[in-house]
């Protein structure tokens, strides 16, 4: 068993020390604050505590702040990249998880300051360079917003 595994394969939670060691993403882009639980090559739970704070909510919407469905469906991202760096045994390596593709997303509840954003990230399909993943953000058990999404590993670009 690896470090923090359990008998059933899955991980121990992950702060936000472990995350930074596993993604490339730093404020204000970083949009993952905890993994509660991870089944390597399987599905992972993680965190984002939206707060007022965030640099979006000055502009989206003055008034009404919200918090743009794009940022929310890259925070699924995230998660399903931690997930895949984990799974493929690539921490540390530097490699990289680029979007490829995007289908399906759904908006269904608006996710506002002092919400808790549970992601769900479960995937689909894995080979040796590409990940299909299902995502679902979700506000106390309810779906915020769901959709499905491709990425791929890669070398960081060269300067």
């Amino acid at each position: 068993m690896a470090d923090g595994e359990t008998a059933t394969g899955s991980l121990a939670p992950m702060d936000i020390r472990r995350i930074l060691t596993l993604l490339p993403h730093r404020y204000p882009m970083l949009l993952v604050d905890r993994v509660e639980s991870m089944v390597k090559d399987q599905s992972i739970h993680a965190v984002k505590a939206v707060t007022m704070n965030e640099p979006f909510f000055q502009g989206h919407f003055p008034g009404r702040p919200i918090m743009p469905g794009v940022l929310i469906v890259e925070a699924l991202a995230q998660a399903g990249g931690v997930l895949a760096i984990e799974s493929l045994g690539l921490a540390g390596t530097g490699k990289l998880v680029y979007f490829m593709g995007i289908d399906g997303v759904k908006f269904r509840k608006p996710v506002e300051p002092g919400h808790l954003l549970d992601l769900h990230v479960t995937i689909l399909q894995a080979k040796r360079t590409i990940c299909k993943f299902e995502g679902k953000a979700m506000l106390d058990g309810q779906v915020a917003t769901e959709c499905q999404f491709t990425a791929m590993i890669a070398d960081p670009p060269g300067d």
